[in-house]
């Protein structure tokens, strides 16, 4: 699609520019190795769990099946062209961030990965990290990131921040900024589905997915709809590459305002009444 915006002419006269991408899967050590270790753990806890316990007790096929679609939207949003494209397309680069936050995120969650990861450790490991993991401060600190109106503010405050143009170009500017948006982008995305699709969302605190979700397709889609219907460019930084490809900087802004606004708004609804049509039928249920 993004090649398609830009003439041939321009990149056969700029193909020497270093800001042109060069479409290739990208395999840094720093991504691959934590990709790949967390797969491989989950694999393995998934089986020991399975053999000692049976499918029926964590994690079922649904699970098993969720976290590898989330790890692999993870996967293709990291290492894919995708990633190149995103630092010469703006519109790219809102498709990879929704990628991390309204795909890998959410799909994770539902795949349980934390129950998996503790299997996947020796049975002595797992009684020596049992006393720690459940210290009066970390189950303190557990409960304050993942109760919904402190992960609802975080993703909120990592997503607009971000978005500010002094930070964004700054994360297009340095590498080392840039690890940190995708890193905070899918660490409070992760904290805000686990608040809204969690394990203990059905008893604990279910009501709250509900307002959490309308709010977040709110002001996600405010901001979707102030990148696609400004006059000018937000970040200079695509103005000098779409001027490198013959591609307008304004339209390429005004669709990845659209990638934030319009799918984005529709993933929330759709989760919002699949959460309100569940928590429906347990209260016909309780009331019966």
């Amino acid at each position: 699609m993004w090649l398609a915006a830009a003439p041939g002419a321009a990149l056969a006269h700029e193909a020497g520019n270093p800001r042109l991408p060069q479409l290739h899967w990208s395999f840094e050590p720093w991504v691959v190795l934590p990709l790949l270790l967390s797969l491989a753990l989950y694999a393995a806890g998934a089986a020991r769990l399975w053999r000692h316990a049976g499918r029926a007790r964590g994690l079922g096929w649904r699970q098993v099946a969720a976290f590898g679609c989330g790890w692999l939207a993870l996967a293709a949003a990291l290492v894919s062209p995708l990633d190149a494209l995103g630092s010469v397309f703006f519109s790219a680069h809102m498709l990879q961030h929704e990628a991390l936050m309204l795909a890998a995120a959410p799909l994770l969650v539902l795949g349980r990965p934390l129950a998996a990861w503790a299997w996947a450790l020796p049975a002595a490991a797992r009684r020596r990290l049992a006393p720690r993991l459940h210290a009066r401060w970390l189950a303190a600190l557990w409960r304050t990131l993942t109760d919904p109106v402190a992960a609802w503010a975080l993703h909120a405050l990592a997503l607009w921040l971000w978005h500010v143009p002094r930070l964004f170009e700054a994360a297009l500017h340095s590498e080392g900024v840039h690890v940190l948006q995708h890193t905070s982008f899918l660490a409070t995305a992760l904290l805000f589905w686990w608040a809204v699709l969690g394990p203990d969302t059905r008893s604990r605190r279910g009501g709250a997915a509900m307002p959490l979700l309308f709010t977040t397709m709110l002001h996600t889609g405010a901001l979707g709809a102030l990148l696609a219907l400004a006059p000018t460019p937000w970040y200079p930084h695509y103005v000098e590459a779409g001027a490198a490809l013959g591609v307008d900087p304004v339209q390429d802004q005004q669709l990845g305002g659209l990638v934030m606004w319009v799918p984005g708004s529709v993933i929330y609804m759709a989760v919002a009444l699949h959460v309100a049509a569940r928590w429906l039928r347990r209260a016909g249920r309780t009331t019966a």
